[in-house]
């Protein structure tokens, strides 16, 4: 089982389909899903990581003029505010959960989906600041880093 997930950065809206398989045809189907949710008159940025599936879409864009397709940098999936989300749904839904059947765990997925649509907001993109100890951990960290390459620390 595979969740494709689509994050409307401006009000928080998830939209959301379960695949049998992770393949570029689901995501195109997906991303016809995501086509009738919105009018003609929208430009729509999706924003994707480097997975092979979101690859060789040139087709379904020449149909689809008003979307274009944006690329994290490798290495770069806090970027893509959906992964943000993926990490808050199994942090919240699914960390410590064992699930005997495929069913117990889509239908966890789905009531986290439905909580967070009936709870909608915009998702807080914001870089979290160190503080005390992690202050203390970041400084020998650098200062490990900082011998490594060059013998000395402040």
């Amino acid at each position: 089982m595979s969740l494709l997930a689509a994050l409307e950065v401006a009000t928080g809206q998830i939209t959301a389909r379960f695949t049998g398989k992770k393949k570029r045809i689901e995501f195109l189907e997906f991303m016809d899903q995501i086509v009738m949710d919105y009018s003609q008159e929208h430009e729509i940025h999706v924003t994707l990581d480097n997975y092979r599936i979101h690859k060789r879409r040139d087709v379904w864009l020449a149909a689809h003029p008003d979307f274009s397709f944006n690329y994290t940098p490798e290495s770069a999936s806090w970027l893509n505010m959906v992964e943000i989300w993926f990490a808050i749904m199994t942090r919240k839904a699914l960390k410590g959960a064992n699930f005997k059947r495929m069913d117990e765990l889509s239908k966890d997925i789905k009531d986290f989906i439905s909580f967070c649509n009936d709870n909608v907001e915009p998702l807080a993109w914001r870089k979290l600041e160190a503080k005390g100890s992690q202050l203390k951990n970041t400084i020998v960290n650098l200062c490990k880093q900082t011998l490594e390459t060059t013998s000395k620390c402040p």
